[in-house]
């Protein structure tokens, strides 16, 4: 299926920043005992492309006790994709 490039980075930020608010839907208590994670699993953008989608779980350096969030969703194939991230805090 071919994906406009404009179109295409659009796709991906939304999904990230989906999944994003995905990831940080746990509480944070449960956030906590899962850090430092990460998984990557394949999954399909809205276009119906297959992408490659990694999300992470990683202690940050200030504030003490935070957590970076991270999420991205790459399509491999095109050869893009895009990040988002927040960073929780008690």
């Amino acid at each position: 299926m071919a994906v406009n490039p404009e179109d295409a980075a659009d796709e991906l930020t939304e999904m990230a920043e989906e999944e994003l608010a995905a990831a940080c839907a746990l509480p944070f208590a449960e956030i906590l005992k899962i850090t430092p994670w990460g998984d990557t699993f394949t999954g399909f953008a809205p276009s119906g492309r297959e992408v490659e989608v990694e999300r992470r779980y990683l202690w940050t350096h200030a504030p003490q006790g935070a957590v970076s969030v991270e999420v991205e969703v790459r399509d491999l194939a095109g050869r893009t994709g895009a990040e988002a991230r927040r960073t929780l805090a008690r």
